[in-house]
């Protein structure tokens, strides 16, 4: 398959990775996609046994870092969360909410499935992790890090 090497740019032929599809032989070229997503402002509930938890995997730089949720593609049933605790970014493209001074951002394009969402911490024998319970969901994994 013989592309022109002047095509435009958005267009140029390149190797697909193995993990993504090709037209033949692994090989295919990517498109730019426009999506609308919707913006909502953004409601969260945390529970005790969540905010202390977050509060120690913070490990007291509250004021230099910040919590980010969001929802990533993938899992068995569409979507699956994400946490993480890094350096605020200098993007204006998140929503912020004060969780007992700990600061917690959603990213717009994931406001409409992560508002309403409660986080609780749950500690077992088999170990400890966030749970989320999602009322936007029509489905979730029974592992319960995955929705749709």
């Amino acid at each position: 398959m013989a592309i022109e090497e002047n095509a435009p740019q958005p267009f140029k032929y390149h190797p697909s990775s193995p993990r993504n599809m090709g037209i033949m032989d692994g090989e295919g070229f990517s498109l730019p996609v426009v999506a609308t997503v919707e913006v909502v402002d953004v409601v969260m509930t945390f529970t005790d046994s969540a905010k202390a938890a977050m509060r120690a995997e913070f490990q007291g730089e509250e004021d230099s870092r910040v919590l980010v949720i969001s929802a990533q593609s993938g899992g068995c049933s569409g979507y699956l969360y994400d946490m993480k605790i890094i350096e605020e970014p200098d993007d204006n493209l998140f929503q912020k909410l004060d969780v007992d001074g700990m600061t917690v951002l959603i990213h717009n394009k994931d406001s409409a499935l992560l508002t309403g969402i409660t986080i609780d911490f749950k500690d077992s024998l088999m170990g400890g992790g966030f749970q989320i319970e999602n009322p936007n969901a029509d489905r979730a994994c029974g592992c319960g890090q995955s929705f749709g």
